[in-house]
């Protein structure tokens, strides 16, 4: 009998539908070192499924196609989520994805939260939130820190 969830795959995949899934596989290779396990061909030339892994995690893309209600940020005018993704060291991440062509939304900083923490655009249009975990905090902590984080922000 099958598993529920397949070997390999978590509970939460993420699925990204773009205009160019083939410009999209070579930057996110770049700039996160994915791997391509799977490439499904469509009409026309397009990619009907791809997917890539990154660390323990695999990411779904498309092509727009008619009959989907999932569109690309360029058609719904701006991005309406973020990938957020654990590193074992965000700079040389951040680094190595400018280089690819990604451009910073939000610099790398040290959060509140225990993380350090940036931002970057894909030239597709998604977000790319990028941190690494560097200290683990009591809920008493985290609380006090974000007390103060929101007082310093005007919040």
């Amino acid at each position: 009998m099958a598993r529920a969830i397949p070997d390999g795959y978590h509970t939460v995949t993420v699925n990204l539908n773009l205009k160019d899934v083939e410009k999209t596989i070579d930057f996110v290779k770049q700039a996160f070192g994915a791997e391509e396990n799977i490439r499904m061909p469509g009409p026309d030339g397009k990619v009907a499924h791809a997917e890539l892994q990154i660390g323990d995690s695999k990411l779904m893309l498309s092509d727009p196609f008619p009959q989907s209600t999932v569109r690309p940020p360029s058609e719904r005018g701006g991005p309406t989520a973020s990938i957020f993704l654990y590193v074992d060291d965000c700079d040389a991440t951040f680094e190595q994805a400018t280089r690819a062509g990604a451009t910073v939304e939000m610099p790398l900083q040290d959060m509140f939260w225990g993380d350090r923490f940036g931002s970057l655009a894909d030239p597709f249009g998604h977000i790319w939130s990028v941190a690494t975990h560097k200290e683990d905090l009591s809920e008493e902590e985290m609380a006090e820190r974000s007390k103060a984080a929101m007082a310093e922000m005007g919040a």
